[in-house]
């Protein structure tokens, strides 16, 4: 059985064709970064017009790579919640207008829990039950899968996520967007000791995360009380680092520290962890050093599998095997479905 998955959830553009022993034959992922940058942030109808404009060459050199035709495909699947409006509509009406053309099963997919299932992708073997962590851009969220289909929502984010604190606190040091990168390289040569920045919950049982307070602790830092514009502070490089790797390190201590409470009241002891800030090198680290003393085991999706891609609409298969697809009048659902699959 193959499939073309499709993923327009925020700013990547992105198809790949799989098949049901996770072969991935083909996958393709047009980034807008560029569109974005100077704004320092993803802007909504911008993102958008630029899915219309790829969305179909994207698919059409994804399927051209995979050396399959479209009648080879047996279902179209398609990430339709959570994510920006503009961005999932774009998506779904393709995937809509091939399923209907093709006479063939739409599935849509949650995106979130499709980045858990990088994981399995990775390890080639079942990786449910598990903890499933999605620390990504928009999302940073806890939860505790039976299987890949029962999500059961565990504790996330109350205000910003891990991601867009990135973001903001490289804004703030005059870094390049995406930040998580930017503020990765800064703070190789800083001191994750130079700033005490507070860690929200970190001694609370409540399986909660909240960053803001962490943003506003870096701009003081930088400006001290007031509304100065923190861009406008010149900083030594030193100085620059020293805060990055600080705010670095209480983020990563948050995830962490979140990551075994949740295997602790879950009583599991498999970690699957995804998203884009999955890829930052600190908290890999760290959090293998966690499990190895915790005896947990753990799967973080790969490098090239952490920011948005089609691939993780594998999961897609275990929808198929249960049955499970959806009518053509299926809408989008931007706004966090915390157990739909």
């Amino acid at each position: 059985m193959k499939i073309l998955a499709i993923e327009t959830t925020c700013d990547e553009t992105a198809a790949a064709v799989l098949g049901d022993d996770l072969t991935i034959y083909a996958s393709l992922v047009a980034s807008q970064e560029d569109l974005h940058e100077q704004y320092n942030g993803v802007v909504p109808e911008i993102a958008a017009r630029a899915h219309v404009e790829r969305i179909l060459p994207v698919i059409h050199e994804t399927m051209q790579k995979s050396g399959f035709s479209l009648d080879d495909l047996d279902a179209i699947a398609v990430a339709n919640t959570p994510g920006l409006s503009g961005s999932l509509l774009v998506g779904l009406t393709a995937a809509k207008a091939l399923a209907f053309a093709l006479d063939i099963p739409l599935v849509t997919i949650n995106h979130l829990h499709a980045h858990v299932y990088a994981c399995q992708l990775e390890s080639g073997q079942p990786v449910f039950p598990c903890v499933g962590m999605i620390v990504s851009g928009g999302h940073t969220h806890l939860y505790h899968y039976a299987d890949a289909l029962n999500p059961k929502y565990l504790g996330g984010t109350i205000d910003d996520a891990a991601g867009e604190a990135f973001d903001k606190v490289a804004s703030m040091l005059k870094l390049r967007y995406p930040g998580g990168p930017e503020i990765s390289k800064r703070a190789v040569s800083g001191n994750p000791k130079a700033h005490a920045y507070p860690r929200s919950f970190l001694k609370d049982d409540r399986l909660d995360f909240s960053f803001s307070g962490l943003k506003t602790a870096v701009r003081y830092s930088i400006t001290g009380p007031g509304n100065v514009d923190p861009t406008t502070i010149e900083l030594t490089e030193d100085q620059s680092a020293d805060i990055a790797a600080s705010f670095q390190q209480a983020v990563v201590d948050c995830l962490v520290t979140k990551a075994m409470q949740a295997l602790k009241q879950t009583g599991l002891k498999r970690l699957c962890v995804g998203g884009g800030v999955a890829a930052n090198r600190v908290f890999r680290d760290q959090l293998q050093q966690a499990c190895e003393s915790h005896g947990v085991e753990l799967h973080i999706a790969p490098m090239k599998f952490c920011t948005d891609n089609a691939v993780m609409g594998a999961i897609a298969f275990e929808k198929l095997k249960a049955g499970m697809t959806d009518e053509l009048d299926v809408d989008i659902l931007p706004g966090l479905v915390r157990e739909k699959v």
